[in-house]
């Protein structure tokens, strides 16, 4: 089935004139080790843009000053480590939590992961080094809860089956394979991104395109759909809408500006814009 504009615009929760901060979700996000604090940046303004009451960042100790005037915004929780993630967060405060843009893979990073797995009994979002390292300790990949919902680019697919080289029908063969095992949502990222479903199914998006090939643009929608789990919306909800907002924002930034010149920051610029064409699409 492939995603139309009607579809998406059908699940929009219309915004509650009374609404506060404390009642549109509380989201965490954990991203950034020392070098890659663009990442958690990324992820944590594209949260913000998506509508989202609050935004809590898990980051090393050393990316607190740029956080603090890239995002004044969000909430900063500074991790014991100066360098990475390295201690699991007490979920219990979060609506949502997104895991990975930019921690990297050093040990203590991953068995920080496996705990924040453990304890963790909502869906989560697991993206970037997350699955890179749940794709090199296989035996943890029964501990992401059910429902959360994955977003593997080609090679974090492969690293997360056990595969390489493989033609993209096999890959997405996989994909299906590994969302029906684990009872969650698989984002296979690329041309037309493909949503597996757990009971089998493959839902197709119709937006996106080729100057969204570009660093960033997937912290991004992990930002997004992180802020949309923590609204309020379920898992299949927040992955269709995800991925099609994200998709949406991208053509109308390569509409203005190119596809050559466009960068991930832009995606989340026009994340706004993206929101009233679905909007409007309710009125017509």
């Amino acid at each position: 089935m492939r995603i139309e504009k009607v579809d998406i615009a059908r699940l929009l929760k219309p915004r509650d004139p009374f609404a506060h901060k404390g009642s549109m979700g509380y989201a965490l996000i954990i991203a950034g080790k020392r070098g890659m604090c663009g990442a958690a940046i990324l992820a944590a303004r594209a949260c913000l843009r998506s509508g989202v009451g609050k935004v809590a960042v898990q980051t090393a100790r050393k990316n607190i000053d740029i956080m603090q005037i890239s995002v004044p915004e969000a909430i900063l929780n500074i991790d014991a480590h100066d360098e990475y993630f390295s201690q699991p967060v007490d979920p219990s405060i979060y609506n949502a939590i997104g895991i990975g843009p930019g921690i990297g893979t050093e040990q203590e990073t991953a068995l920080a992961l496996k705990n924040q797995l453990e304890i963790c009994t909502k869906p989560v979002l697991l993206d970037a080094d997350a699955l890179n390292i749940l794709g090199t300790h296989k035996e943890w990949q029964k501990l992401i809860p059910e429902g959360s919902i994955l977003t593997p680019h080609a090679k974090e697919m492969d690293r997360l089956a056990g595969t390489e080289n493989i033609q993209p029908d096999e890959r997405l063969t996989n994909a299906i394979r590994l969302a029906k095992e684990f009872k969650v949502y698989i984002i296979l990222k690329g041309h037309e991104s493909k949503l597996c479903l757990p009971n089998g199914n493959v839902l197709i998006n119709t937006t996106g395109n080729a100057g969204m090939a570009t660093a960033g643009s997937g912290d991004v929608l992990s930002g997004i759909i992180t802020a949309l789990l923590a609204r309020g919306y379920s898992s299949k909800e927040a992955a269709m809408m995800g991925m099609y907002l994200h998709g949406l924002a991208g053509d109308l930034a390569a509409a203005n500006i190119g596809m050559e010149s466009l960068i991930a920051s832009d995606i989340i610029s026009y994340l706004p814009k993206a929101f009233k064409e679905l909007e409007s699409a309710i009125v017509e």
